[in-house]
């Protein structure tokens, strides 16, 4: 079989090596890649966004299957695009990755269907919204209402951060179009727990859950970033919990997109946490986590590509989908400054006895080798019996790679490790 996968991030690259696995995968096309995925895939420089170009590449090369991992291009409706000429796709349609596309689709889908998430306002009018602040409750969540590289959303801790938020979304169009319409939402608290789960649209199967660490900084400080780890399972997400949440959160979407005329098939992203009152949805997403897949996928026993078409073809329930019973640790090393400047074009060193599970972010090559080209540049994952053994062997794999300007934290895992009690 020809593969392709659309995007060019840590993501994919995980996506890539687990796909390689299949032994009917002759060949796989990454659209448009970086240079670490060199040696597992043929780049092909075309841009994630560009459709057109994406469905005549495919068409010419005769693929058999494609997968669209970012959520820019499902949203812009590259898997319709892909079915309507004949090639079947890992991914939403355009009318159900509007799930992640609006925040406020996806909220006022909540509210119809009695999904338990936070209480909520939307505005489309900014002096009605610094209005609505005068007495909402604070802390509060301020959210774009699109797509905004996963940084459309903020916490403010103060009126006056509240104000400001909406003042930068709504006039100053920090975030382009996605700023046209807000949501102001309540502040919950509690453990998050990130679960990625394939469906067809008629079952939910969940993968493993996983824990991400946003903040730039050691102990959770700094700037929000795309994501500086993972650890999986998250310990926070107990069996009873989990037996909840496909009850009151997970079975209940999926149909309720079917009710809407959404169906959604592919990867369903759950960002969930665990207030005193039970789980509620912080977020969807239309496709896998980044960095979420690359400390999930390690620990699936199961094909990966037999499990995506089964998605596709409706045929998930009869589909084995099995994960194994180890730890996983993701420990991401990202360019000095990111998630605000930084510097690129610096050459790496990665020990070929710890590539099998480093997953390049950001990077090109050429003549001199691989080099940096991104904020977020590698993600280091190990996989181990127990979690304080994964966390030990991925920074253990972490200072064996070099590059100038190399940043990551040093504390992924403590907050999970805290849970056990250690």
């Amino acid at each position: 079989m020809k593969l392709m996968v659309v995007g060019g991030g840590g993501r994919e690259h995980a996506i890539i090596k687990k796909l390689k696995e299949n032994k009917t995968v002759e060949k796989i096309y990454a659209l448009p890649g970086n240079g670490g995925m060199a040696e597992d895939a043929e780049l092909v420089n075309i841009g994630a966004k560009d459709i057109d170009a994406i469905v005549d590449f495919a068409v010419k090369n005769q693929i058999d299957y494609a997968v669209v991992a970012p959520d820019d291009p499902l949203v812009l409706g590259a898997v319709d695009a892909l079915e309507a000429v004949g090639i079947p796709c890992f991914g939403p349609r355009a009318n159900a990755a509007i799930i992640e596309g609006s925040k406020v689709f996806s909220k006022n889908l909540m509210k119809k269907y009695g999904i338990p998430t936070a209480e909520y306002e939307v505005f489309d009018d900014m002096d009605a919204a610094l209005k609505y602040l005068e007495t909402a409750p604070i802390p509060t969540v301020i959210k774009a209402d699109g797509l905004a590289l996963g940084k459309g959303v903020i916490i403010a801790e103060t009126r006056e951060a509240a104000r400001d938020a909406v003042r930068s979304m709504m006039q100053d169009k920090v975030f382009g179009k996605s700023g046209d319409h807000i949501v102001i939402e309540e502040f919950l608290t509690g453990p998050e727990v990130s679960v990625l789960s394939f469906t067809d649209g008629k079952v939910v199967v969940p993968m493993v859950s996983s824990m991400d660490h946003k903040r730039a900084g050691d102990n959770d400080t700094g700037l929000n970033t795309g994501g500086m780890g993972t650890v999986a399972p998250n310990p926070y997400y107990t069996e009873a919990l989990a037996k909840e949440c496909m009850e009151t959160i997970f079975l209940p979407t999926v149909n309720a997109m079917n009710a809407e005329g959404r169906t959604f098939k592919g990867c369903l992203y759950f960002g969930l946490m665990i207030t005193p009152k039970g789980p509620k949805v912080i977020e969807y997403n239309c496709r896998f986590g980044d960095p979420e897949t690359q400390v999930v996928l390690p620990l699936l026993e199961s094909d990966l590509l037999t499990v995506m078409q089964a998605t596709t073809n409706g045929t998930l329930a009869e589909t084995e989908v099995k994960f194994g019973k180890g730890n996983a640790c993701c420990v991401i090393m990202a360019s000095a400054g990111y998630p605000s400047a930084y510097e690129k074009g610096f050459l790496m060193t990665i020990p070929e006895a710890v590539r099998d599970t480093v997953y390049v972010a950001g990077a090109t090559l050429d003549s001199e080798g691989l080099k940096t080209n991104g904020g977020r540049v590698l993600g280091v994952t190990a996989v181990a019996d127990t979690l304080p053994e994964a966390i030990d062997a991925a920074y253990k794999k972490v200072e064996t790679i070099h590059f100038e300007n190399a940043y990551y934290r040093h504390d992924i895992g403590k907050r999970a490790m805290e849970a056990y009690g250690k």
